[in-house]
């Protein structure tokens, strides 16, 4: 399914492709992609992947036909990738080639000075679902900067989100 979204495919290549779909790839021709989760990826898909950003060029599932692609990607990844290489389960490759730039990000819980302004914008986001206005105590700001947050910011969020749902007052 991950090869047939980045990657498209042509009518019939596979039961269920009733017509040709251009993929991520395709579609972000001249812009960037961003691949989250990137040490998830299979050993094969690894491949086409790094085939991709040497050749810039791709195939759609069930074509010989190439395509000329010019994307920039952006990946992520919550897990060590030099240890993945190290460990032979991230190609060594494909990580030098994603490389080229690096930016770390430490978990939510070593910034905790990010998480007064996570809680304002994710309360003006879900303010703004449900047209109300939704804030936070002072006392209710502490308990969430003391806590560790091992989900991250996409913990935070959803804790968040469930406040709001359940909150009748703002």
């Amino acid at each position: 399914l991950l090869e047939t979204e980045l990657f498209g495919h042509v009518r019939g290549s596979f039961t269920g492709a009733t017509e040709n779909k251009r993929g991520i790839f395709e579609e972000a021709s001249g812009g960037s992609v961003f691949l989250d989760e990137v040490s998830e990826m299979s050993p094969a898909l690894q491949v086409k992947v790094l085939r991709t950003l040497e050749e810039q060029e791709i195939r759609r599932i069930g074509s010989n036909q190439v395509i000329q692609v010019d994307v920039r990607i952006i990946a992520a990844s919550n897990r060590n990738l030099p240890e993945l290489v190290t460990e032979g389960r991230f190609r060594q490759d494909l990580y030098y080639r994603l490389r080229v730039i690096e930016i770390e990000l430490p978990p939510l819980g070593e910034r905790l000075e990010d998480i007064p302004l996570l809680v304002e914008h994710f309360l003006k986001k879900f303010g703004g679902e449900r047209g109300r206005s939704f804030s936070v105590s002072p006392r209710a700001l502490s308990l969430l900067m003391s806590y560790s947050w091992p989900g991250n910011v996409r913990e935070l969020e959803n804790a968040l989100e469930s406040a709001v749902a359940l909150n009748r007052s703002g």
